[in-house]
């Protein structure tokens, strides 16, 4: 059982369906707070749609998203310590939408969404961590900048 994650910084709308399904993943779940993106195809509505035609399934988790405080904090001061010590109390109270997104990790491969490719500079690191001590399940981060040059520095792209 393995959880992904994916950011889609970097990425057109069917690069980013393809990475899914090169990876098996058979549910999205958007952890956006505020599902909006100015990326064509990257909106909620949008996104679901194209998931959809893709024979995906789109999954909306607000409580898991960052909320609007967190966010503002960090574009402020840039500070990655305060950022991840406020979203982890944020996540410590999220228990119930933590137990969902276990259980359908549970029964579907699932790619947690945000928008950064640097998972590392993500708060979905720090969700996927929640659901693997939750479940057990595995952590795969689907890096699509690494594979993009990859791809370039060896001319394919």
């Amino acid at each position: 059982m393995t959880v992904f994650t994916i950011g889609y910084e970097g990425l057109d709308i069917d690069a980013f369906v393809s990475l899914l399904a090169r990876h098996g993943v058979g549910t999205v779940v958007d952890i956006r707070e505020l599902p909006l993106s100015r990326k064509p195809g990257f909106s909620k509505k949008a996104l679901a749609s194209m998931l959809s035609l893709s024979g995906l399934d789109y999954v909306h988790m607000v409580d898991l998203g960052c909320p609007k405080p967190v966010r503002d904090g960090y574009r402020e001061d840039g500070d990655w310590k305060r950022y991840t010590s406020s979203f982890l109390k944020h996540l410590k109270a999220q228990s119930v939408a933590i137990g969902e997104l276990a259980e359908l990790v549970q029964s579907s491969t699932c790619a947690l969404l945000c928008y950064e490719a640097d998972f590392n500079y993500c708060h979905r690191s720090m969700v996927a961590d929640a659901v693997s001590k939750h479940c057990g399940a595995n952590i795969e981060h689907i890096a699509a900048r690494a594979k993009a040059s990859a791809s370039r520095q060896l001319g394919f792209a």
